[in-house]
């Protein structure tokens, strides 16, 4: 048994005990890292409720993201992006994923501080371009050259992704529930997020 497979079956053993979050654990991490993925399994093993602030924008704008940036641009997305993510923390904790931008605004980053935990999903660039190549739903790849403008976006948010409380390093070969149990070993780390109820 791997490593990556004990830690998942830790997690499957773990899921039938209580947990009691003090925070919400917001993802972040650059598109494709597999926040949505792994916070939904992630919701499901510490039964809490899973939210998406892309989902919530689209929801509440009435429009896709690709349209949203076409038709009012990113300052606007960003702003509302910004807003929803400031109300979502305000709810009870849970998991919440956040679009890859959302962590490079400092009222972003301030606001996940004060009422919540930053994971960040750590990706590699190859396994990023892997995921994401075919999707017509990232409205920052609709360029002549996808890749070097992933490679760029990657290159200047990594070191503002470092900032994130906490980290976990997705393996290229790891199911979605060998990474949520990862991330949480990780939050397992820290008694002021995540503990075991009695």
């Amino acid at each position: 048994m791997t490593k990556l497979q004990k830690t998942a079956q830790l997690g499957r053993n773990r899921r039938a005990m209580g947990w009691k979050l003090k925070k919400t654990v917001v993802l972040v991490g650059m598109m494709g890292a597999g926040k949505t993925a792994v916070g939904k399994a992630l919701a499901t093993r510490l039964n809490v409720s899973f939210l998406d602030s892309d989902a919530e924008i689209e929801k509440a704008a009435a429009r896709t993201i690709p349209e949203i940036f076409a038709r009012d641009g990113e300052e606007f997305f960003r702003l509302k992006e910004s807003q929803i993510i400031e109300r979502l923390l305000e709810g009870a904790n849970g998991i919440l994923s956040t679009g890859g931008g959302a962590f490079l605004a400092a009222r972003n980053r301030e606001a996940i501080s004060a009422r919540g935990v930053a994971v960040w999903l750590d990706a590699d660039l190859p396994l990023l371009w892997q995921r994401v190549r075919h999707k017509e739903s990232r409205p920052l790849l609709r360029t002549a050259d996808p890749l070097s403008t992933l490679t760029a976006l990657y290159e200047a948010r990594v070191d503002i992704y470092a900032l994130a409380d906490l980290r976990v390093k997705v393996d290229p070969v790891a199911s979605i529930e060998e990474t949520a149990a990862q991330v949480l070993e990780v939050l397992l780390t820290r008694p002021d997020v995540l503990e075991q109820s009695q």
